[in-house]
C-alpha cells in the first residue's frame, strides 16, 4: 500500500504543523489509497483536488487547471462559484449572432463539454441535436451551452456549425477553463444538466440522453437504481458499484430487483447528501445480455442468478454474495459491511 500511495502522493508529505511524514507511515496509520480514489471519484492521473481541511469537503476537483490559470494564487482558495457568475459574458450562435449569458436564466441548461476530434463526442452530438429539438418542441425551457475542447478555432467553427444551441466563444479560453474547473471535467463528452437555478441535476447527461431517446424523463433527475445497459456501463469505472444480477427471462425479475434495492439505495444517497457528499456506491440491476455476459467474464463471476456483488473496477476488486434468495436484509447487511470495511475483496 505504501508503494501505491507514493505513486500518487509522493514519497514524503508535510503535515499542517510542518512535520515531514513518510507515505509508508501514513499507510501504517490506515490511510487507504483506494478510499481516496473512490471518495473523490478520481478517474485519471495526474489529478489534483483541493479540500477544505476543516470540513473535508471538496473545494475544487480540477486543481491542475487552477494552477495553470492562477499561478499567483490570486483567486485562492478557489472555491466553487455560481454557474451564472462563471458563465457571465457573451455567447455565440453558429450564425454569428451573439447574446448575453443572462439569456440562459430561467431555463434548464445542458453544459456540453465536447470536441470535433473525439469520435464519441461526434456520435453523441448527433443524438443530442435530436433530443434538443424534441425537448424544445415539447415546450420545455431548455438550452445547451457548448464548451469546446477543440484544438483550433477552425475545428470549433466546423463542429459548432452542426449545433443549434449556444457556445462560449472559442477565443475566451479563460471562461472555458473556468467552466471545466467548476465541474471538474476529467473527460469528454460530458453533459452536465442544470436546473433553472444553476444547480446540478445530473452529471450523467450523456447516459440519460442515450437511454431516453424520446426525452420522456427530461430533465433526467438521477434514479437511485439503474438497469445496467451498454450506455451506462461506463459508470462502473467511477467507483464501487453494487450490481444485482438477475434472470431477465422472467419479465418481472428486473423490476422486482429494483424495488428490492431502491429503499436501501435511497437511504444511502440521502445520508451522504445530508453531508453534502457523493454516495460511496452506485446501484445497478443487471439482466442477461451480451454486455452483462462480458462483465461476468471480465470479473470472473459465477453464472448464478440472483447474484449480489459489489464491483470496484478501479481497484480491480470484487465482493460477492451467492445465496439462493436475496432479501432486503441481506442487501442492507452486505452494503453496511462493505462501508465498514468488513468484507474481504477478491481480485478481478
Amino acid at each position: 500500500m505504501a508503494g501505491a500511495l507514493s505513486e500518487v502522493l509522493g514519497e514524503v508529505l508535510v503535515s499542517a504543523d510542518g512535520e515531514e511524514v513518510a507515505v509508508s507511515a501514513l499507510a501504517a496509520r490506515g490511510v487507504s489509497l483506494l478510499k481516496l480514489w473512490n471518495k473523490y471519484r478520481v478517474s485519471n492521473i495526474p489529478s489534483l483536488i483541493f479540500i477544505d481541511a476543516s470540513t473535508g469537503k471538496v473545494v475544487c476537483r480540477n486543481g491542475l487547471l487552477v494552477i495553470r490559470d492562477d499561478p499567483e494564487g490570486l483567486e485562492f482558495p478557489w472555491g466553487p462559484k455560481p454557474f451564472s457568475e462563471v458563465v457571465a459574458g457573451p455567447l455565440l450562435r453558429n450564425n454569428g449572432q451573439t447574446l448575453d449569458s443572462t439569456a440562459l436564466e430561467g431555463s434548464h441548461v445542458g453544459v456540453y463539454f465536447s470536441a470535433h476530434w473525439c469520435p464519441p463526442c461526434r456520435s453523441l452530438t448527433r443524438v443530442l441535436v435530436e433530443s434538443y429539438r424534441k425537448i424544445k418542441e415539447a415546450g420545455q425551457k431548455f438550452e445547451i451551452l457548448f464548451v469546446s475542447a477543440d484544438r483550433s478555432e477552425d475545428s470549433f467553427k466546423q463542429y459548432f456549425s452542426e449545433m443549434p444551441w449556444v457556445a462560449v466563444p472559442y477565443a475566451d479560453e479563460a471562461r472555458r477553463s473556468r467552466l471545466n474547473r467548476l465541474y471538474g471535467i476529467q473527460g469528454i463528452p460530458t453533459l452536465i444538466v442544470l436546473d433553472p437555478k444553476g444547480d446540478v441535476i445530473t452529471r450523467q447527461g450523456r447516459v440519460e440522453v442515450l437511454n431516453d431517446i424520446e426525452c420522456r424523463e427530461f430533465p433526467w433527475h438521477p434514479k437511485p437504481v439503474l438497469e445496467l445497459t451498454d450506455s451506462n456501463a461506463v459508470q462502473l469505472n467511477e467507483g464501487p458499484c453494487l450490481v444485482l444480477f438477475v434472470d431477465s427471462e422472467d419479465d418481472g425479475e428486473s423490476e422486482a430487483a429494483k424495488q428490492l434495492i431502491q429503499p436501501i439505495a435511497e437511504k444511502i444517497i440521502a445520508k451522504y447528501k445530508a453531508k453534502e457528499e457523493e454516495a460511496p456506491l452506485l446501484f445497478f440491476v443487471a439482466g442477461e445480455d451480451d454486455m452483462t455476459d462480458s462483465l461476468r467474464d471480465y470479473t470472473n463471476l459465477p453464472e448464478a442468478a440472483p447474484l449480489l456483488t459489489i464491483l470496484d473496477m478501479s481497484a480491480r476488486a470484487k465482493y460477492v454474495m451467492d445465496v439462493e434468495e436475496i432479501t432486503p436484509e441481506i442487501v442492507e447487511a452486505f452494503v453496511s459491511d462493505f462501508l465498514a470495511d468488513k468484507l474481504k475483496p477478491e481480485p478481478i
